[in-house]
């Protein structure tokens, strides 16, 4: 039986030693030292799971590893036809043979060839990231040249100390679940998912996701036999919308969700390309676009020709920036969708001062609707303001939503819940589909508990507080002070309000005494109050005398 806490241990034991090493070398809290730690965990991820692959198919087939290697006609190209899904190594890539040239003194030169090999084989290609404009980046990029020049070998020579077979290998985490991965992943990134106040949040919280992803499949019966298309428009390191292909399960055609993303962030790209490999969802990675969704958006059509029609998607997941300076597109996007319905409430002006305020993400909401098959489900992460804006974009964009009867619900979260941003947000559910007019609405502001996280307080959903907003939702519960049912003719009549507190019953506690029992409580409270009256009274006259006789000279 694995030991996956013990493996777990090991991995992260990994990390920090990377971590460790770039900061030894000058790397530390740099852009390098991410794409350091990133590749090189890649890296021996898919080498051992290569390893792995090899190892199993020659015990298959009767034969030993190097049988297969040395006949590279027949048994190893049946062996790259058996794992289709998975990155393609030469055994001259591998740590197993780059670990026997270690002492060489070209060896950095000969670990960045490895990696750039890896990257330039045919076979790899569908392992590579789109930009907007067509351009792939690559899989893997050298990684020695980003410390100083008499440094690169002995950089190198140190990685390989640290990934070696001897110390551990992934081949025991080939079968851990979708938890597993995501707490590995967590752990890769913590110290690199900051979006320093120019974009989203990098890593939406697992609690959050795993509450948004439960709600989704359960707002509509999964067909066990369909394959489900689910999008993210700015997907940051892909936590909620990986976590709904989780949730959504296997079928007859593997995982039942077939993932497409896109982000304006180099990096966030590069996390969740990693992400995607680590949870098997490799069969999706051609989806992953770097690039402006709000001004080219990548949603794939099968001619890859806007002018065809965009795609529209079974279940988006979104947690946008809400505050972001796009001033310098803000009017091509505009003009080049004047004439659709994509941005159906406008877009934010651009102030004066302080650009970097311009409410971006009433954009993504728009975008999302327009994004949506006539069947389809959504959910937005979002500021709480939304939900009670008195007029303007986020107005129009409520009504719309109440109006066409398509809001689900909505749930008002912790603040802190998310450790760079001291924004409350608060998630709301969307379903085209939609029958009937009932909305639940859910205040689980005061849940979590507060936790230190450097410099950081951040509010964390216990299990059992998960569960309870789960539960409450997908069963429509009516909690006191905390969820509310009510129709889309009663949110009309608040002002198209989304808050739960202002649907909430006032009450007032109603005791049954009799009239004499009334006056006779009357008189008692009476008779104190008097009491009091003249206890102060005595006490103001002794104070008064008291200061008489003070001597202020």
């Amino acid at each position: 039986m694995t030991d996956y806490y013990g493996l777990e241990t090991k991995i992260e034991a990994m990390i920090d030693e990377l971590q460790g090493l770039c900061s030894q070398n000058g790397l530390s809290n740099s852009a390098n030292e991410e794409v350091v730690v990133t590749t090189v965990f890649l890296y021996k991820f898919l080498n051992d799971k290569f390893m792995h692959n090899i190892k199993e198919f020659a015990d298959e087939m009767g034969m030993t590893v190097d049988e297969v290697l040395a006949n590279e006609n027949d048994e190893l190209d049946a062996f790259y036809d058996a794992y289709p899904r998975d990155v393609v190594f030469h055994m001259e890539d591998t740590i197993e043979a780059l670990s026997n040239q270690v002492t060489k003194p070209d060896f950095a030169d000969l670990f960045d060839g490895a990696l750039e090999r890896i990257s330039n084989y045919e076979e790899n290609d569908k392992f590579k990231v789109e930009t907007a404009d067509g351009e792939k980046k690559p899989l893997f990029e050298s990684i020695t040249d980003k410390v100083e020049k008499s440094k690169r070998k002995p950089f190198a020579e140190s990685i390989f100390g640290i990934i070696t077979t001897d110390k551990f290998d992934f081949s025991e985490a080939y079968e851990s679940n979708f938890d597993f991965y995501s707490s590995i992943f967590e752990h890769l990134i913590k110290n690199y998912n900051v979006a320093s106040g120019k974009y989203a949040e990098y890593f939406t919280p697992q609690a959050v996701s795993e509450i948004i992803a439960k709600i989704l499949v359960h707002m509509s019966d999964v067909d066990p036999d369909k394959l489900y298309e689910v999008y993210d428009a700015a997907a940051g390191s892909g936590s909620l919308v990986l976590h709904l292909a989780n949730e959504l399960g296997e079928g007859k055609f593997g995982n039942r969700a077939r993932v497409y993303t896109q982000d304006i962030s180099q990096k966030s790209s590069r996390f969740l390309r990693i992400n995607m490999m680590l949870n098997g969802l490799t069969e999706s990675l051609d989806n992953i676009v770097e690039g402006d969704t709000l001004l080219t958006p990548a949603q794939y059509n099968v001619a890859h020709d806007p002018s065809s029609g965009y795609k529209k998607f079974d279940y988006i997941t979104i947690n946008p920036p809400f505050k972001m300076d796009f001033s310098t597109t803000r009017d091509n996007i505009e003009s080049k969708w004047a004439d659709t319905d994509r941005f159906f409430a406008g877009l934010p002006n651009i102030p004066d001062k302080k650009k970097d305020i311009m409410a971006i993400y009433l954009c993504f909401i728009q975008h999302v609707l327009w994004s949506l098959k006539d069947s389809g489900k959504a959910a937005i992460v979002l500021p709480t303001g939304f939900l009670t804006a008195k007029a303007g974009i986020e107005m129009a964009i409520r009504q719309k939503l109440i109006d066409s009867n398509w809001l689900q619900g909505v749930i008002s979260m912790p603040s802190n819940i998310f450790a760079n941003t001291g924004t409350n947000v608060s998630v709301i559910f969307v379903d085209k589909s939609k029958s009937d007019s009932e909305v639940i609405l859910i205040d689980a502001s005061k849940l979590g508990e507060k936790r230190k996280e450097g410099k950081n307080q951040r509010t964390v959903l216990r299990d059992y507080e998960v569960e309870q907003i789960e539960d409450v939702f997908i069963n429509r519960e009516i909690v006191d002070d905390f969820s509310v049912l009510v129709t889309t003719k009663d949110i009309q009549d608040k002002n198209y309000s989304f808050s739960a507190g202002q649907y909430f019953e006032v009450k007032l506690e109603y005791v049954d005494i009799t009239h004499e029992e009334f006056e006779s409580t009357l008189h008692r409270l009476m008779g104190e109050l008097d009491a009091l009256n003249e206890e102060g009274s005595s006490l103001d006259a002794e104070i008064k005398q008291q200061l008489g006789g003070l001597n202020y000279a």
